[in-house]
C-alpha cells in the first residue's frame, strides 16, 4: 500500500523548507557583506520556523490522520521587511555578483513554494490543513515580494550607473 499524498505533501514541504534553509545559510555563509549576512541569516531563520510547524503537522498527522489547529507564529512581513528593504542591503548587492545570483535562485525556490502551498491549500478539505498551507503561501509570497523589490532595484542601479536607459 503506497503512502497516502498529504504524508507526501508534508515530505515535500518538509524538504523544500529544508533546501531553502540551507540555501539561505550557505549564502550567509559566503557573503563578506554584513547586512546581505543579516538578510540570509533572517531568511534560514524564517525557513527553520516552517520546517518547525511543518513537522509537528507530520507528526501529528501520522498520528491522527487530522491536522492541528492553532497559530503558527509570526505573521508574514514582519521584521524582514525593513531588512530587506534598507538602503544598506542594496547597495551591497551587485547585480553581476553572487549575492545578486543568489537573490534570483532565492525568487524561483520561493515560486516553487508558493505553487505548492497554494495548489495543496485549494485541495485540502481539512480547514486546518487548508490554513497551514494558506500561512505557509502567504509566507512565500511575502519573501518572494522583497526578493523581487531588491532585485528589481539593484537592477535598476546598475541600469542607471551604466547609462543603460535608451534615453
Amino acid at each position: 500500500m503506497g503512502e497516502d499524498k498529504t504524508v507526501k505533501i508534508l515530505k515535500s514541504a518538509i524538504l523544500l523548507e529544508k533546501r531553502g534553509r540551507a540555501f539561505y545559510t550557505t549564502v550567509a555563509q559566503q557573503t563578506d557583506k554584513d547586512a546581505v549576512r543579516r538578510f540570509f541569516e533572517q531568511m534560514a531563520d524564517e525557513e527553520k520556523n516552517h520546517i518547525r510547524v511543518l513537522s509537528e503537522q507530520y507528526r501529528v498527522y501520522c498520528e491522527t490522520k487530522s491536522f492541528k489547529s492553532g497559530t503558527y507564529g509570526t505573521e508574514p512581513a514582519g521584521a524582514i521587511a525593513s531588512t530587506v528593504l534598507s538602503k544598506e542591503l542594496k547597495d551591497q548587492i551587485s547585480a553581476a555578483g553572487f549575492e545578486s545570483a543568489a537573490i534570483s535562485a532565492a525568487m524561483a525556490m520561493e515560486k516553487n513554494a508558493i505553487t505548492l502551498y497554494s495548489q495543496r491549500a485549494e485541495e485540502a478539505t481539512d480547514p486546518n490543513e487548508k490554513a497551514l498551507y494558506e500561512w505557509l503561501a502567504d509566507w512565500e509570497k511575502t519573501h518572494l515580494a522583497f526578493l523581487a523589490t531588491v532585485e528589481r532595484e539593484v537592477t535598476e542601479t546598475i541600469w542607471n550607473d551604466n547609462n543603460f536607459w535608451p534615453f
